[in-house]
Protein backbone atom coordinates (compact mmCIF):
# COMPACT_ATOMS: atom_id res chain seq x y z
CA UNK A 1 0.00 0.00 0.00
CA UNK A 2 1.30 3.31 -0.77
CA UNK A 3 0.07 6.83 0.06
CA UNK A 4 0.86 9.88 -2.45
CA UNK A 5 0.77 13.35 -1.40
CA UNK A 6 0.63 15.19 -4.20
CA UNK A 7 -0.96 18.11 -6.22
CA UNK A 8 -4.27 16.69 -7.82
CA UNK A 9 -6.08 17.70 -11.37
CA UNK A 10 -8.90 16.16 -12.96
CA UNK A 11 -12.37 16.28 -14.59
CA UNK A 12 -14.75 13.76 -13.11
CA UNK A 13 -17.24 16.13 -14.13
CA UNK A 14 -17.68 16.96 -18.37
CA UNK A 15 -16.36 20.72 -18.78
CA UNK A 16 -18.20 20.73 -22.02
CA UNK A 17 -21.25 19.59 -20.08
CA UNK A 18 -20.72 22.51 -17.59
CA UNK A 19 -18.41 20.55 -15.10
CA UNK A 20 -15.03 22.47 -13.94
CA UNK A 21 -11.93 21.50 -12.88
CA UNK A 22 -11.41 19.62 -9.93
CA UNK A 23 -8.44 20.95 -8.12
CA UNK A 24 -6.13 20.51 -4.88
CA UNK A 25 -2.56 21.50 -3.30
CA UNK A 26 -2.32 18.76 -1.24
CA UNK A 27 -4.19 15.69 -1.79
CA UNK A 28 -3.62 11.91 -0.41
CA UNK A 29 -4.27 9.45 -2.68
CA UNK A 30 -4.53 5.69 -1.15
CA UNK A 31 -2.93 3.22 -3.54
CA UNK A 32 -3.78 -0.91 -3.16
CA UNK A 33 -2.80 -3.13 -5.47
CA UNK A 34 -3.48 -0.61 -8.30
CA UNK A 35 -6.32 0.79 -6.64
CA UNK A 36 -6.94 4.29 -5.52
CA UNK A 37 -9.04 2.99 -2.09
CA UNK A 38 -8.99 6.12 -0.44
CA UNK A 39 -9.04 10.24 -1.95
CA UNK A 40 -8.79 12.31 1.47
CA UNK A 41 -6.25 14.71 3.26
CA UNK A 42 -2.79 13.64 4.53
CA UNK A 43 -3.40 13.68 8.36
CA UNK A 44 -6.82 11.27 7.19
CA UNK A 45 -4.95 9.13 4.93
CA UNK A 46 -1.83 8.47 7.36
CA UNK A 47 -4.04 7.54 10.24
CA UNK A 48 -5.65 5.13 8.34
CA UNK A 49 -2.72 3.07 7.20
CA UNK A 50 0.18 3.84 9.25
CA UNK A 51 2.69 1.82 8.10
CA UNK A 52 1.88 2.55 4.28
CA UNK A 53 4.65 4.02 2.40
CA UNK A 54 4.56 7.93 1.67
CA UNK A 55 5.45 9.37 -1.60
CA UNK A 56 5.58 12.72 -1.43
CA UNK A 57 4.78 14.21 -4.96
CA UNK A 58 3.79 17.75 -4.44
CA UNK A 59 6.68 19.48 -5.72
CA UNK A 60 4.86 18.74 -9.78
CA UNK A 61 1.13 18.12 -10.62
CA UNK A 62 -0.90 14.95 -10.58
CA UNK A 63 -3.13 14.16 -13.41
CA UNK A 64 -4.71 10.96 -14.66
CA UNK A 65 -3.04 8.94 -17.63
CA UNK A 66 -3.49 10.45 -21.08
CA UNK A 67 -5.60 8.25 -23.58
CA UNK A 68 -4.73 9.05 -27.09
CA UNK A 69 -7.79 7.86 -29.09
CA UNK A 70 -5.45 7.52 -32.82
CA UNK A 71 -2.14 6.69 -33.32
CA UNK A 72 -0.06 4.86 -35.74
CA UNK A 73 2.60 2.65 -35.18
CA UNK A 74 3.86 2.50 -37.95
CA UNK A 75 4.78 6.17 -38.04
CA UNK A 76 6.82 6.75 -35.47
CA UNK A 77 9.84 7.13 -38.26
CA UNK A 78 7.34 9.10 -40.81
CA UNK A 79 7.35 11.69 -38.12
CA UNK A 80 7.90 15.53 -39.70
CA UNK A 81 7.46 15.28 -43.20
CA UNK A 82 5.49 18.81 -43.86
CA UNK A 83 4.51 19.96 -46.66
CA UNK A 84 1.56 17.89 -48.15
CA UNK A 85 -2.02 17.11 -48.22
CA UNK A 86 -2.98 13.28 -46.73
CA UNK A 87 -2.64 11.90 -50.18
CA UNK A 88 0.54 12.86 -51.69
CA UNK A 89 1.51 11.94 -48.08
CA UNK A 90 0.45 8.33 -47.59
CA UNK A 91 2.08 7.87 -50.96
CA UNK A 92 5.71 9.88 -50.24
CA UNK A 93 5.96 9.24 -46.52
CA UNK A 94 3.98 6.98 -44.74
CA UNK A 95 3.26 3.91 -46.94
CA UNK A 96 6.65 3.39 -47.92
CA UNK A 97 7.41 3.75 -44.44
CA UNK A 98 4.99 1.37 -43.18
CA UNK A 99 5.48 -1.02 -45.91
CA UNK A 100 9.27 -1.82 -44.09
CA UNK A 101 6.89 -3.56 -40.86
CA UNK A 102 6.58 -6.77 -43.28
CA UNK A 103 10.58 -7.17 -41.70
CA UNK A 104 10.09 -8.80 -38.20
CA UNK A 105 12.94 -7.16 -36.83
CA UNK A 106 12.44 -3.62 -38.70
CA UNK A 107 8.90 -4.46 -36.84
CA UNK A 108 10.13 -5.35 -33.51
CA UNK A 109 12.58 -2.25 -33.40
CA UNK A 110 9.82 0.06 -34.21
CA UNK A 111 7.11 -1.45 -31.60
CA UNK A 112 9.59 -0.67 -29.45
CA UNK A 113 9.99 2.93 -29.93
CA UNK A 114 6.64 3.53 -30.26
CA UNK A 115 5.65 1.99 -27.13
CA UNK A 116 9.04 4.35 -25.90
CA UNK A 117 7.21 7.20 -27.46
CA UNK A 118 3.63 6.43 -25.59
CA UNK A 119 5.06 6.51 -22.32
CA UNK A 120 7.80 9.23 -22.46
CA UNK A 121 4.36 11.72 -23.34
CA UNK A 122 2.71 10.42 -20.04
CA UNK A 123 -0.31 8.45 -22.47
CA UNK A 124 -1.15 4.84 -20.78
CA UNK A 125 -3.69 4.38 -22.61
CA UNK A 126 -4.12 4.11 -26.56
CA UNK A 127 -6.14 3.48 -29.57
CA UNK A 128 -3.39 2.25 -31.91
CA UNK A 129 -3.72 1.90 -36.17
CA UNK A 130 -2.16 -1.11 -36.57
CA UNK A 131 -0.37 -2.50 -39.12
CA UNK A 132 -0.61 -4.60 -42.37
CA UNK A 133 1.45 -7.70 -41.89
CA UNK A 134 -0.43 -9.92 -39.29
CA UNK A 135 3.66 -10.76 -38.45
CA UNK A 136 3.99 -7.16 -36.98
CA UNK A 137 0.84 -7.16 -35.09
CA UNK A 138 2.02 -10.22 -33.31
CA UNK A 139 5.46 -8.88 -31.90
CA UNK A 140 3.56 -5.44 -31.13
CA UNK A 141 0.89 -7.04 -29.06
CA UNK A 142 3.66 -9.15 -27.58
CA UNK A 143 5.53 -5.84 -26.83
CA UNK A 144 2.40 -3.90 -25.75
CA UNK A 145 1.57 -6.86 -23.33
CA UNK A 146 4.79 -6.55 -21.44
CA UNK A 147 4.79 -2.81 -21.61
CA UNK A 148 1.55 -3.08 -19.35
CA UNK A 149 -0.21 -0.21 -21.37
CA UNK A 150 -3.77 -0.25 -22.44
CA UNK A 151 -3.64 -0.58 -25.63
CA UNK A 152 -6.44 -1.66 -28.48
CA UNK A 153 -4.96 -2.03 -31.90
CA UNK A 154 -5.65 -4.46 -34.79
CA UNK A 155 -4.21 -5.69 -38.30
CA UNK A 156 -4.72 -2.94 -40.93
CA UNK A 157 -6.96 -3.80 -44.09
CA UNK A 158 -6.89 -3.10 -47.83
CA UNK A 159 -7.52 -3.99 -50.79
CA UNK A 160 -7.23 -1.23 -53.36
CA UNK A 161 -4.97 2.17 -53.84
CA UNK A 162 -2.23 0.96 -51.43
CA UNK A 163 0.72 -0.39 -52.51
CA UNK A 164 1.18 -4.31 -53.82
CA UNK A 165 3.35 -5.37 -50.25
CA UNK A 166 -0.03 -4.01 -48.61
CA UNK A 167 -2.57 -5.42 -50.33
CA UNK A 168 -4.92 -8.08 -48.87
CA UNK A 169 -8.18 -9.79 -49.76
CA UNK A 170 -11.32 -10.86 -47.77
CA UNK A 171 -10.33 -14.33 -46.98
CA UNK A 172 -6.51 -13.56 -45.86
CA UNK A 173 -7.89 -10.85 -43.88
CA UNK A 174 -10.84 -12.23 -42.32
CA UNK A 175 -8.08 -15.39 -41.65
CA UNK A 176 -5.70 -13.25 -39.97
CA UNK A 177 -7.53 -11.47 -38.04
CA UNK A 178 -9.54 -13.95 -36.37
CA UNK A 179 -5.91 -15.40 -35.34
CA UNK A 180 -5.07 -11.93 -33.66
CA UNK A 181 -8.48 -11.71 -31.81
CA UNK A 182 -8.18 -15.24 -30.45
CA UNK A 183 -4.47 -14.60 -29.41
CA UNK A 184 -4.59 -11.37 -28.15
CA UNK A 185 -8.24 -9.36 -27.77
CA UNK A 186 -8.74 -9.42 -23.24
CA UNK A 187 -5.09 -11.25 -22.60
CA UNK A 188 -3.93 -8.33 -19.89
CA UNK A 189 -4.56 -4.93 -20.92
CA UNK A 190 -4.87 -5.90 -24.59
CA UNK A 191 -8.05 -5.78 -27.11
CA UNK A 192 -8.68 -5.76 -30.70
CA UNK A 193 -9.74 -3.35 -33.63
CA UNK A 194 -11.11 -4.20 -36.82
CA UNK A 195 -9.28 -1.45 -38.58
CA UNK A 196 -9.72 -0.90 -42.38
CA UNK A 197 -7.29 1.30 -43.33
CA UNK A 198 -10.05 3.97 -44.87
CA UNK A 199 -13.03 3.42 -47.43
CA UNK A 200 -10.63 4.82 -50.06
CA UNK A 201 -8.39 1.42 -49.92
CA UNK A 202 -11.01 -0.78 -48.78
CA UNK A 203 -13.69 -1.66 -50.97
CA UNK A 204 -17.33 -3.07 -49.89
CA UNK A 205 -16.53 -6.22 -49.44
CA UNK A 206 -13.61 -5.75 -47.97
CA UNK A 207 -15.39 -3.55 -45.05
CA UNK A 208 -18.35 -5.79 -44.92
CA UNK A 209 -15.53 -9.41 -43.59
CA UNK A 210 -14.64 -6.33 -40.73
CA UNK A 211 -18.83 -6.33 -40.02
CA UNK A 212 -18.71 -9.89 -39.63
CA UNK A 213 -15.98 -10.32 -37.50
CA UNK A 214 -17.45 -7.68 -35.16
CA UNK A 215 -20.64 -10.18 -35.29
CA UNK A 216 -18.78 -13.11 -34.31
CA UNK A 217 -16.64 -11.35 -31.85
CA UNK A 218 -18.32 -9.56 -29.27
CA UNK A 219 -16.72 -6.71 -27.41
CA UNK A 220 -14.22 -5.98 -30.39
CA UNK A 221 -13.33 -2.64 -31.25
CA UNK A 222 -13.61 -0.80 -34.83
CA UNK A 223 -11.41 2.10 -35.84
CA UNK A 224 -10.90 3.75 -39.45
CA UNK A 225 -10.39 7.38 -40.97
CA UNK A 226 -13.47 9.23 -42.05
CA UNK A 227 -13.74 12.83 -43.67
CA UNK A 228 -10.01 14.11 -43.22
CA UNK A 229 -9.27 15.58 -46.39
CA UNK A 230 -11.66 16.62 -49.46
CA UNK A 231 -9.81 14.65 -52.55
CA UNK A 232 -10.40 11.19 -50.38
CA UNK A 233 -13.85 12.13 -49.81
CA UNK A 234 -14.50 12.61 -53.77
CA UNK A 235 -12.90 9.29 -53.93
CA UNK A 236 -14.41 7.10 -51.74
CA UNK A 237 -17.32 8.39 -53.49
CA UNK A 238 -15.95 7.14 -56.63
CA UNK A 239 -15.10 3.38 -54.78
CA UNK A 240 -18.71 3.69 -53.07
CA UNK A 241 -21.05 5.13 -55.55
CA UNK A 242 -24.28 3.52 -54.04
CA UNK A 243 -24.25 4.67 -50.18
CA UNK A 244 -25.41 8.00 -48.73
CA UNK A 245 -22.08 9.07 -47.71
CA UNK A 246 -18.34 8.13 -46.29
CA UNK A 247 -19.96 7.46 -42.72
CA UNK A 248 -22.51 4.78 -44.78
CA UNK A 249 -19.76 2.89 -46.06
CA UNK A 250 -18.88 1.86 -42.82
CA UNK A 251 -22.77 1.26 -41.45
CA UNK A 252 -23.57 -0.57 -44.03
CA UNK A 253 -20.80 -3.22 -43.17
CA UNK A 254 -21.92 -3.08 -39.56
CA UNK A 255 -19.00 -1.16 -38.78
CA UNK A 256 -20.47 1.74 -37.01
CA UNK A 257 -21.40 1.37 -33.04
CA UNK A 258 -20.51 2.51 -29.45
CA UNK A 259 -17.17 1.11 -29.46
CA UNK A 260 -16.45 2.46 -33.26
CA UNK A 261 -13.84 5.34 -33.32
CA UNK A 262 -13.31 7.13 -36.31
CA UNK A 263 -10.51 10.03 -37.28
CA UNK A 264 -10.65 13.04 -38.12
CA UNK A 265 -14.26 13.92 -39.01
CA UNK A 266 -12.93 17.48 -40.66
CA UNK A 267 -15.68 17.72 -43.63
CA UNK A 268 -18.97 16.32 -42.22
CA UNK A 269 -22.62 15.76 -43.42
CA UNK A 270 -24.99 16.76 -41.02
CA UNK A 271 -26.41 13.15 -41.67
CA UNK A 272 -23.45 11.39 -40.69
CA UNK A 273 -23.05 13.03 -37.39
CA UNK A 274 -26.93 12.67 -36.56
CA UNK A 275 -25.74 8.91 -37.13
CA UNK A 276 -22.61 8.93 -35.08
CA UNK A 277 -24.53 10.40 -32.47
CA UNK A 278 -26.98 7.88 -32.75
CA UNK A 279 -24.89 4.84 -32.62
CA UNK A 280 -22.74 6.13 -30.16
CA UNK A 281 -19.67 5.93 -32.39
CA UNK A 282 -16.64 8.70 -31.26
CA UNK A 283 -14.54 11.35 -33.72
CA UNK A 284 -10.83 11.17 -32.34
CA UNK A 285 -9.98 14.74 -33.01
CA UNK A 286 -6.20 14.73 -34.25
CA UNK A 287 -5.54 18.81 -34.34
CA UNK A 288 -1.90 18.73 -35.39
CA UNK A 289 -2.57 16.38 -37.91
CA UNK A 290 -4.91 18.43 -39.47
CA UNK A 291 -2.73 21.34 -39.30
CA UNK A 292 0.26 19.93 -40.90
CA UNK A 293 -1.76 18.21 -44.04
CA UNK A 294 -4.04 21.12 -44.10
CA UNK A 295 -6.82 18.97 -43.93
CA UNK A 296 -9.05 21.66 -42.51
CA UNK A 297 -10.51 23.19 -39.27
CA UNK A 298 -12.04 20.50 -37.35
CA UNK A 299 -15.72 21.04 -36.00
CA UNK A 300 -15.88 20.80 -32.90
CA UNK A 301 -19.17 23.18 -31.83
CA UNK A 302 -20.81 20.85 -34.63
CA UNK A 303 -20.22 17.45 -33.22
CA UNK A 304 -21.02 19.03 -29.56
CA UNK A 305 -24.70 20.07 -30.17
CA UNK A 306 -25.01 16.81 -32.71
CA UNK A 307 -24.26 14.74 -29.70
CA UNK A 308 -20.89 12.91 -30.66
CA UNK A 309 -18.29 11.99 -28.45
CA UNK A 310 -15.16 13.64 -28.99
CA UNK A 311 -11.60 12.87 -27.74
CA UNK A 312 -8.09 13.58 -28.69
CA UNK A 313 -6.14 11.74 -30.90
CA UNK A 314 -1.78 12.65 -32.06
CA UNK A 315 -2.31 10.62 -35.16
CA UNK A 316 1.45 10.02 -35.21
CA UNK A 317 2.90 10.41 -38.07
CA UNK A 318 0.97 13.07 -39.55
CA UNK A 319 0.83 14.43 -36.29
CA UNK A 320 3.62 16.26 -34.85
CA UNK A 321 4.60 14.05 -32.00
CA UNK A 322 2.94 11.63 -29.30
CA UNK A 323 2.61 14.84 -27.03
CA UNK A 324 -1.36 14.96 -26.16
CA UNK A 325 -0.33 18.25 -23.97
CA UNK A 326 0.26 19.33 -27.86
CA UNK A 327 -2.53 17.82 -28.94
CA UNK A 328 -5.32 19.83 -26.48
CA UNK A 329 -3.01 23.18 -26.96
CA UNK A 330 -2.92 22.81 -31.00
CA UNK A 331 -7.30 22.22 -30.73
CA UNK A 332 -7.48 25.74 -28.43
CA UNK A 333 -5.64 27.52 -31.34
CA UNK A 334 -7.94 25.88 -34.29
CA UNK A 335 -10.45 26.39 -32.40
CA UNK A 336 -9.59 30.16 -31.38
CA UNK A 337 -9.18 30.64 -35.28
CA UNK A 338 -12.09 28.72 -36.68
CA UNK A 339 -13.60 30.92 -39.08
CA UNK A 340 -16.96 29.00 -38.91
CA UNK A 341 -17.00 29.33 -35.21
CA UNK A 342 -14.99 27.34 -32.45
CA UNK A 343 -15.74 26.10 -29.17
CA UNK A 344 -13.87 28.70 -26.94
CA UNK A 345 -12.02 26.47 -24.66
CA UNK A 346 -10.12 26.32 -21.46
CA UNK A 347 -7.53 24.45 -19.78
CA UNK A 348 -10.12 21.78 -17.80
CA UNK A 349 -11.25 21.12 -21.75
CA UNK A 350 -8.14 20.21 -22.73
CA UNK A 351 -7.61 18.19 -19.53
CA UNK A 352 -10.92 16.52 -20.17
CA UNK A 353 -10.16 15.89 -23.75
CA UNK A 354 -6.90 14.11 -23.01
CA UNK A 355 -8.15 11.64 -19.85
CA UNK A 356 -11.78 11.35 -19.38
CA UNK A 357 -13.25 11.95 -22.78
CA UNK A 358 -10.72 9.69 -24.06
CA UNK A 359 -11.40 7.15 -21.32
CA UNK A 360 -15.21 7.23 -21.81
CA UNK A 361 -14.72 6.47 -25.38
CA UNK A 362 -12.45 3.34 -25.04
CA UNK A 363 -14.82 2.28 -22.75
CA UNK A 364 -11.96 2.51 -19.96
CA UNK A 365 -14.42 2.97 -17.21
CA UNK A 366 -11.30 2.05 -14.48
CA UNK A 367 -9.53 5.20 -15.32
CA UNK A 368 -9.41 8.51 -16.61
CA UNK A 369 -9.87 10.70 -12.92
CA UNK A 370 -7.73 10.21 -9.84
CA UNK A 371 -11.14 9.03 -7.67
CA UNK A 372 -11.67 6.67 -5.12
CA UNK A 373 -12.73 2.98 -6.93
CA UNK A 374 -10.49 4.02 -10.29
CA UNK A 375 -7.02 2.20 -11.02
CA UNK A 376 -4.35 4.77 -10.59
CA UNK A 377 -3.32 5.73 -13.92
CA UNK A 378 -1.59 8.65 -13.55
CA UNK A 379 1.19 11.14 -14.76
CA UNK A 380 3.13 13.31 -13.10
CA UNK A 381 4.10 17.20 -14.58
CA UNK A 382 7.11 18.12 -12.66
CA UNK A 383 9.15 20.48 -15.19
CA UNK A 384 12.74 21.03 -14.54
CA UNK A 385 13.52 23.87 -11.96
CA UNK A 386 14.10 26.97 -13.28
CA UNK A 387 12.85 26.21 -16.71
CA UNK A 388 9.83 28.22 -18.53
CA UNK A 389 7.18 25.77 -17.22
CA UNK A 390 8.34 25.51 -13.73
CA UNK A 391 8.28 29.50 -13.59
CA UNK A 392 5.00 29.56 -14.99
CA UNK A 393 3.41 26.85 -13.04
CA UNK A 394 5.13 28.73 -9.64
CA UNK A 395 3.47 32.02 -10.56
CA UNK A 396 0.35 30.85 -11.84
CA UNK A 397 -2.62 33.00 -10.71
CA UNK A 398 -4.72 29.59 -10.42
CA UNK A 399 -5.31 25.84 -10.71
CA UNK A 400 -6.79 26.65 -13.70
CA UNK A 401 -3.89 29.17 -14.86
CA UNK A 402 -1.47 26.48 -13.71
CA UNK A 403 -2.97 23.86 -16.01
CA UNK A 404 -3.45 26.16 -18.90
CA UNK A 405 0.61 26.43 -18.89
CA UNK A 406 0.97 22.67 -18.92
CA UNK A 407 -1.16 22.53 -22.08
CA UNK A 408 0.76 25.97 -23.71
CA UNK A 409 4.52 24.64 -22.66
CA UNK A 410 4.37 21.28 -21.62
CA UNK A 411 6.49 18.86 -23.52
CA UNK A 412 7.90 15.08 -22.59
CA UNK A 413 10.80 16.37 -21.00
CA UNK A 414 8.29 17.90 -18.42
CA UNK A 415 7.12 14.44 -17.39
CA UNK A 416 8.75 12.89 -14.41
CA UNK A 417 6.71 10.04 -14.02
CA UNK A 418 4.06 7.78 -14.97
CA UNK A 419 1.91 4.94 -13.68
CA UNK A 420 -0.15 2.12 -15.43
CA UNK A 421 -2.24 0.11 -12.21
CA UNK A 422 0.16 1.87 -9.81
CA UNK A 423 3.16 0.58 -11.77
CA UNK A 424 5.54 3.25 -12.52
CA UNK A 425 6.51 2.86 -15.86
CA UNK A 426 8.98 5.93 -16.53
CA UNK A 427 11.87 6.97 -16.11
Amino acid sequence: MVIYRARVFDTPDNPFTGGRLRSASDIALVIDDGLITSRTDFDTARSAHPDAEVVDLRDGVLIPGLVDTHVHLPQVRAIGHLGRPLLDWLDQCALPEEANLGDPAYAKAVAGEFLTGLISAGTTSAMVFGSHFASAMDIFFSAADESGLRITSGLVTGDRNLPNALLTDVERSTKESQALIDRWHGKGRLRYAVTPRFSFSAGPELLAAGGRLVEENPGIWVTSHLNENRDEISGVAQIHPDVLDYLDTYDRAGLVGRRTVLAHNVHPQDRELERMAEAGAVAAHCPTSNSALASGFFPLRRHIEAGVRVALGSDVGAGTGFNLLKEGVQSYFMQQLDPAGGVALNSAHLLHLATAAGAEALELDEVGVLSEGKRFDAVLIRPPEGQPLDVGIRHAADDGDALAKIFAMGTPGDIAEVWVDGKNLHP
